[in-house]
């Protein structure tokens, strides 16, 4: 559908609409980033609001986490292994970037089978790899894991902070003070899980739900038959918009390697705490390759100062200009929260790209 024709669709939409409150919520840090970046935000009515999920795996990992990570590294003749965007994320004192200018050793990689090569060429190392992710990254941290088995990488540990976004989707649904209308599903995951593992949004809780793919058009289609429902325009359904890339089952393959190497344990997120069955964690048969087991490493709980909204933005409850830190003295080269962190994160995109007081 070509750039006229959804706005046309659109602003069919808009004539059933008025005074009313209709909260669609995306849960996808690319397609935040999209809505961001699109201005799609700019064609929709004052009475539409997007809000932006817990869809980008870094804003969601806890500061224990990274004071864990910090705690590993400070062990003699370890080197950690870390994507990129996990740098600037704090813990209660300090991030990874601060380890890594007072001299600590961090390799930052494209892709975890690197750590494989890391821990190969340095057996004299003890080699952790800091896996953060959804179930997008899971199969290939999987894979990872299965070759260092197979491979005899004695030096190599896997400190895993792997989360599902099904519970984190119920539990922002159950939240009786966030009313969502309508939902936008993660596509990435969705790519993995298939579209009917996020049947449940609309079977279970009412609302309509699509998953839609990452281009702008993509994502005004997908608001489009979402306001049709909402208007009475169309019945209300689970929709997949995005099957040239999202099957009825999705990537099984990838499925059995997720279900090989991990079990299902409950998940510390950020911004929200424990969600019950909400983690993915090294199994029985990988546990000695589990960095958290290997070392031993208990956390020593620090008083973090409450200076920004992260919590409440994650769950839906405010917007990234309703944080007084916001574009001030929280920027993306100077984060505050975590959600300033990554490019995918709901306070980034916003300073990034913009946005007007109706909409964030």
């Amino acid at each position: 559908m070509n750039d006229n024709r959804i706005v046309e669709r659109l602003n069919r939409c808009f004539e059933d609409i008025h005074d009313q409150d209709i909260r669609i919520m995306e849960v996808c840090g690319t397609h935040t980033r999209t809505i961001s970046k699109s201005g799609i935000r700019y064609l929709l009515p004052k009475e539409v609001l997007l809000l932006s999920g817990p869809g980008c795996p870094v804003c969601v990992t806890p500061e224990s986490y990274v004071d864990m990570a910090i705690e590993i590294l400070n062990l003699e003749g370890v080197v950690l292994v870390t994507f990129g965007d996990m740098m600037k994320v704090k813990g209660t004192r300090f991030c990874l970037s601060d380890k890594q200018a007072q001299g600590s050793k961090i390799i930052v990689v494209y892709s975890p089978e690197d750590a494989l090569t890391i821990a190969a060429k340095n057996r004299d190392k003890l080699i952790v790899f800091i896996a953060v992710g959804f179930e997008t990254t899971a199969p290939l941290i999987a894979v990872t894991v299965r070759q260092a088995k197979a491979r005899g990488l004695n030096n190599l540990f896997f400190f895993t902070a792997l989360k599902c976004m099904e519970p984190a989707i119920r539990f922002i649904l159950q939240d009786g003070r966030n009313k969502i209308n309508a939902m936008i599903c993660p596509g990435h995951v969705a790519s993995i899980k298939g579209a009917e593992h996020f049947r449940f949004i609309t079977e279970e809780f009412g609302i309509p739900a699509v998953v839609c793919g990452f281009e702008s058009q993509d994502i005004a289609a997908g608001i489009c038959l979402l306001l049709e429902q909402f208007t009475g325009k169309r019945q209300i359904e689970f929709v997949n918009l995005y099957k040239r890339c999202v099957s009825f089952t999705g990537n099984t393959m990838a499925q059995r390697m997720m279900n090989e190497v991990f079990d299902i344990a409950d998940g510390d997120w950020r911004g929200i705490g424990i969600i019950t069955n909400s983690a993915l964690v090294l199994n029985d048969k990988y546990e000695h390759l589990d960095a958290v087991k290997r070392f031993g490493i208990k956390i020593e709980q620090y008083s973090s100062p409450v200076n920004c909204l992260c919590s409440e933005i994650l769950l839906g409850l405010k917007l990234p200009y309703q944080c007084r830190l916001f574009g001030s003295v929280c920027i993306p080269e100077h984060p505050s929260g975590p959600c300033m962190v990554s490019s995918e994160g709901a306070c980034a995109a916003h300073f990034r790209y913009g946005g007007d007081r109706k909409n964030g």
